[in-house]
């Protein structure tokens, strides 16, 4: 009976223990928590929930391998505990161990199949393990056992954005702000939502409640002043990126800062790259080089190891220039490692990793732990192809994980870094005489050009010119909208009113307020409002067939065309470019030099109204203009994959000559 009796008192004084754990958890205090545990685990070792609930704490502590093994202990003493089982499953699936994490889950669920929320993280598991028709029926499942459960409505609005299924993401969303309407982050995903549908007012208006709800939400920022500037609200875009600085803890918003600032006019060539310069200094402050001396070998003509780090490597103007790239590249000379920042699953994805000696999907790491990976990799020369201008990968580059750093294509500017050794470029995008002046880089200049271009698209040009059969030309904008700047507007007013009847289609513009505000603009500047037509954001097949339509394109100042020119030229309209000081000013003068097409390419603005209207005020002419356009491209450099390749890799070489040189002379 003693026995009995001081077993009874062990228990009682083991189970008092954990309820003073349990309520020190509660109150975050998850240190004295733990304590109170372990000391019931001395009096009762064999005590189940002390386990279990030892395992929460340090979980919250941030001990996720001792969490670990407390949960193991747990189902020692008690193999069926739903939720050692749920809360093991969780841990395995941070840790990326998907197969282990789902056989736990699925345990838990046999023993409590009322468990919603290890269907919730089961679904993500399987959404890791790619299997999109099991993730989407689990959650399901979780969301008929529990209808109000906010979270699962959030991750199945994730799910389906992810999946290109936005119209029912959106609704899915809509259904968790209505149970959560309080979580800025959910507020914040709604408005990624509407921008991609394009309703941008919608989207502005989520954004401005997300930022109320939480003013140090640094992403809000930026993607409010992306909506911003895609309405031509450029200068409020600036507002809000520099109200966004105070909560800018990792750089992003400064970055995209210097992004906008390319599309303004009112910043002098001088100013933005002061601006860039200080930005750099301060990235390499807060990200000192720590990788040096560097173990790679010093043999100038081995084969080399070159990275490339991306938010790009998808459906995107950078991904399908890239693809040339690395499919021509001389394997026995060099090897592509791929660092993808962005979570990409398309198919220009697939063909990119297929390609690539190594791919890595670092987007789940920091910046420091994507720095080591690259550094443990031994990569001779990184190319960073995003810059400022997406997912910025830079403070990656700050920290130099790599003995040679270059930067290509993704951002046309400077880095403003010391740390990053050269920006890739041509001589028509960058003369010396401008450019070298305004790089914190060494300018390398490809002999020929440093696009390379491969449609996307299947359309094939209009036999002739839309005018012989409208009886008026038709002029046409697919520039992105927040590239349409006052000046950029006003010239083609000019250009309108001069050419009798003539049309302006503009394609890429938001519905709603942008569109009206843009078609007000030019009938205040004398352009009747029948003159203009603007419609959205087109799908690929689509943008290519609606160039079909034009008869003369017109680029866009102080920020020029890139792919979107090469897309017009080989749809076999010829476009009308004004260049600039800036390297973002040349891109599509560089992209007609290469091509032996300098009559239109304007130096000032006269030049390029007068330009404009000569070629419009003659339908012959025209027709003459666009024939053989697309042979020309083929016939180019800007088509020759395999020369472009031996171009680049002439440069990889050259660079890494370059630093074996000055570390054998150091």
């Amino acid at each position: 009976m003693l026995r009995r009796l001081l077993s009874r008192l062990s228990r009682r004084a083991a189970e008092r223990l954990v309820t003073q754990g349990n309520r020190a958890e509660v109150e975050g205090r998850f240190t004295e928590a733990c304590e109170r545990y372990q000391q019931a685990l001395k009096i009762l070792p064999g005590h189940a929930p002390a386990y279990l609930n030892l395992g929460i704490a340090l979980e919250g502590a941030g001990d996720a391998r001792a969490a670990r093994e407390a949960y193991l202990a747990t189902l020692e003493v008690d193999p069926g505990n739903p939720y050692a089982h749920f809360n093991l499953g969780k841990l395995l699936h941070a840790a990326g161990n998907h197969p282990e994490a789902a056989r736990q889950l699925r345990a838990a669920l046999e023993r409590k199949p009322d468990l919603t929320d290890a269907r919730v993280v089961l679904a993500s598991v399987l959404e890791a393990q790619a299997d999109v028709e099991g993730a989407t029926a689990m959650l399901r499942e979780a969301l008929k056992q529990r209808p109000d459960y906010a979270g699962a409505w959030y991750n199945y609005a994730l799910l389906l954005q992810k999946f290109d299924r936005v119209p029912e993401a959106e609704a899915a969303m809509r259904r968790a702000l209505e149970l959560w309407p309080e979580r800025a982050d959910l507020w914040l995903r709604e408005a990624e939502l509407l921008k991609f549908l394009q309703r941008l007012p919608e989207s502005e208006t989520a954004l401005r409640r997300a930022l109320a709800l939480e003013p140090r939400l640094s992403g809000g920022y930026r993607l409010l002043a992306s909506i911003l500037g895609d309405q031509q609200r450029l200068e409020e875009a600036l507002q809000v990126l520099a109200a966004g600085r105070e909560f800018d803890t990792d750089g992003y918003t400064r970055a995209c800062e210097l992004f906008t600032l390319n599309f303004h006019e009112g910043i002098s060539t001088e100013a933005l790259f002061e601006r860039h310069k200080a930005f750099g200094a301060g990235l390499e402050n807060l990200h000192p080089a720590r990788f040096e001396p560097f173990a790679n070998s010093r043999d100038p003509e081995r084969k080399l190891r070159i990275g490339f780090i991306s938010g790009d490597f998808r459906a995107h103007p950078i991904g399908w220039s890239f693809l040339p790239l690395i499919e021509h590249l001389d394997r026995s000379r060099y090897e592509a490692y791929c660092y993808s920042v962005f979570e990409a699953t398309d198919d220009v994805t697939r063909r990119i990793t297929a390609r690539a000696k190594v791919w890595h999907d670092v987007s789940p790491l920091s910046a420091r732990e994507t720095a080591d990976f690259i550094n443990q990799d031994r990569i001779d020369v990184l190319v960073d192809l995003t810059g400022y201008g997406g997912i910025a990968p830079m403070e990656v580059l700050a920290s130099r994980p790599a003995p040679v750093q270059a930067s290509w294509l993704g951002y046309l500017s400077t880095s403003g870094m010391t740390r990053v050794d050269y920006r890739i470029t041509d001589i028509h995008a960058d003369p010396p005489e401008l450019a070298d002046r305004f790089h914190t880089e060494k300018l390398l200049r490809l002999p020929r050009t440093q696009w390379c271009y491969r449609s996307p698209g299947e359309a094939e040009p209009s036999a002739a010119p839309p005018c012989e059969r409208n009886g008026f030309v038709t002029f046409g904008s697919f520039n992105q909208a927040a590239k349409l700047s006052p000046t950029t507007r006003r010239l083609w007013a000019e250009i309108l009113k001069r050419v009798p009847r003539s049309r302006l289609l503009v394609v890429g513009m938001p519905p709603g307020p942008a569109t009206q505000a843009l078609l007000d603009e030019f009938e205040r500047h004398g352009v009747a409002r029948g003159a203009v037509s603007v419609e959205p954001r087109l799908l690929l097949a689509d943008y290519f067939r609606k160039l079909r339509e034009v008869d003369l394109a017109l680029d866009a100042t102080p920020y020029s065309g890139g792919t979107t020119t090469c897309d017009t030229v080989w749809m076999g309209v010829p476009i009308m470019t004004l260049t600039g000081e800036r390297s973002v000013s040349r891109s599509a003068a560089s992209i007609l030099a290469v091509l032996g097409l300098s009559a239109w390419i304007a130096t000032s603005p006269e030049d390029y109204v007068a330009r404009a209207v000569d070629l419009a005020s003659d339908p012959a002419r025209i027709a003459r203009s666009r024939k053989g356009l697309r042979e020309k491209m083929r016939a180019s450099p800007l088509m020759d994959e395999a020369g472009f390749a031996r171009d680049m890799e002439a440069l990889y070489r050259q660079m890494w000559r370059t630093w074996c040189a000055t570390v054998k002379t150091s």
